[in-house]
């Protein structure tokens, strides 16, 4: 099984567009571990609880305040109202997607084919209005695949990994709960790699899950975009709440093409 993912097709929601101040570095440590549907007033709700298996799907769901009321006014985060991602349980499958909006509040996620098993799906987002205005919030719930999920074990901890004829390299020796200098560098055949292209707003966004609770973490590179290629290397100030291993998965940007690195990350 691959712990790496594929590029999907995204789009963003209609609507006029506003920053709500996201900087280069924030680590959206506020957001919680991503791991509940539901926070102070915030719930993601969804009437599915089963995908199928191999093929593609629309997961449709709908976020809902402290009056039951779906929620309709959402700031932009690196260009997005409103980043969903997607798991398997064993971390492997990796989507991540920009889903679209209708009228009625209720978002649609168009997956990729998902490999029978268990799957986390979260909703990352901030509030354009309301109690939760300008604060962050990743919730969370579960759907299956039905089918033989036979689980892949996951990649030992290593400094680097390989995609598409890139390296991408890790340096930074992280501890639970504490905020840490990482520096993420991309090469190319030995050389170093100088025409990142901006995504997202920035050269690189690096996601992490932890292993068997799935709990979620965001990274943002303090590297600032400046023109239109960066590299090699990507600073962080990276903080990941729980020690144990973590599968990080960084996507960047050459050309036209977005790239998709998985590796496992141990944290003391």
């Amino acid at each position: 099984m691959d712990h790496g993912s594929k590029p999907s097709a995204s789009a963003s929601a209609a609507g006029k567009d506003r920053d709500h101040g996201s900087m280069p570095g924030m680590d959206h440590g506020s957001m919680g571990d991503g791991l509940a549907d539901a926070k102070d007033g915030y719930k993601l709700t969804s009437t599915t609880t089963k995908l199928p298996a191999g093929k593609e799907a629309a997961y449709r769901f709908r976020i809902t305040g402290e009056d039951g009321k779906p929620v309709t006014g959402f700031a932009v985060d690196q260009t997005k109202r409103m980043h969903f991602y997607a798991i398997r349980s064993d971390l492997t499958g990796f989507q991540h997607l920009h889903p679209t909006m209708d009228d009625n509040g209720t978002w649609t996620a168009d997956l990729a084919a998902l490999k029978p098993g268990k799957w986390r799906v979260y909703a990352s987002f901030t509030p354009d209005s309301g109690p939760g205005k300008g604060k962050d919030f990743v919730l969370s719930r579960t759907v299956t695949a039905p089918g033989d999920a036979r689980r892949a074990p996951l990649p030992a901890a290593a400094g680097s990994a390989d995609v598409d004829g890139y390296t991408v390299t890790v340096r930074g020796d992280l501890m639970a709960g504490m905020t840490h200098p990482m520096t993420v560098s991309v090469s190319r055949d030995g050389k170093p790699v100088t025409d990142l292209r901006p995504y997202l707003e920035t050269y690189a966004h690096l996601t992490a899950f932890h292993e068997g609770d799935q709990a979620f973490a965001h990274l943002h590179p303090q590297t600032k975009v400046e023109s239109d290629k960066g590299g090699p290397d990507l600073a962080f100030q990276a903080m990941l709440p729980k020690s144990g291993n973590w599968r990080l998965f960084l996507q960047f940007q050459t050309g036209g093409t977005l790239h998709t690195a998985a590796l496992t990350l141990r944290v003391s």
